[in-house]
């Protein structure tokens, strides 16, 4: 089973929230937001994806295996109904998760992300999907050439987070996991939930970063479309690591948004 961070108040819960991260991050990127979420009586969970932090390798790291794998973690620990709150990665495999139990989904927070059939990966997603490229682009990195590529697209990254998310460069198998994970995100996969988000019926909150270069604003728009009564938050001053970037405000909005459910 996938390894998970938790955190939520001494008495019984009002609720569960799931949290699912992105690429190349970990729990650790929703930590603040467990806080937040605890300390307003609610039970904050969030797993490590498959060769990611410290769940295991134990490939194939597909977009369906990774689907699994959450699935599981679901229901060993009976989370029941839960608020999915999801960023980059982490909303493909969560909001498709949520079209196939939509009896488990009690309220959405989205971030960086998108669910559209006619979707097309960026720059970098694009040399992860090269074969060659993509194992030249994994194989060589190291602890500081992710970090120079992370503080590029945002400066805030910690040591501690990067210490966390290089976990996933730690061996091969991780390193062709995440080759894995984007060669098995083909957008065209999405075509059978279609309308599926707006079937759902529950509150939603997009929270997304002002300066995006991966998952641009349009793409945060037309995500509120697809789900009536949406609302959008963007954070001044942030990139697609919008967590991160601003992690205590990002955790407000979060918790603000549950306490209305």
């Amino acid at each position: 089973m996938l390894a998970y961070r938790e955190n939520g108040p001494e008495g019984t819960p009002r609720g569960t929230v799931l949290c699912v991260h992105g690429y190349p991050q970990s729990s650790f990127m929703w930590e603040p937001v467990l806080a937040a979420v605890a300390a307003r009586g609610w039970r904050g969970v969030a797993p490590d994806l498959l060769g990611f932090g410290d769940s295991p390798d134990d490939p194939p790291h597909t977009w369906e295996r990774q689907l699994h794998a959450v699935d599981v973690l679901h229901d060993r620990l009976g989370l029941g109904p839960v608020v999915l709150v999801a960023h980059d990665w982490g909303g493909l495999i969560g909001l498709r998760w949520a079209c196939e139990h939509p009896q488990s989904i009690r309220a959405i927070v989205a971030s960086g992300t998108g669910f559209f059939p006619d979707g097309k990966w960026h720059g970098l997603a694009r040399s992860l999907r090269t074969p060659g490229q993509g194992e030249m682009l994994v194989g060589t990195a190291t602890r500081g050439s992710l970090g120079s590529l992370l503080h590029s697209i945002s400066p805030s990254f910690t040591d501690a987070a990067l210490d966390e998310y290089f976990k996933a460069f730690a061996n091969r198998e991780r390193r062709h996991g995440q080759l894995e994970l984007y060669r098995s995100g083909d957008f065209g996969k999405l075509a059978r939930y279609e309308g599926c988000l707006a079937t759902l019926g529950v509150p939603a909150l997009l929270v997304w970063g002002e300066d995006d270069p991966f998952a641009p604003l349009a793409g945060a728009r037309r995500l509120q479309r697809e789900l009536p009564g949406a609302r959008l938050e963007v954070v001044p001053g942030t990139s697609h690591f919008v967590f991160d970037d601003a992690p205590e405000a990002t955790a407000e909005l979060v918790a603000a948004f549950i306490d209305e459910l």
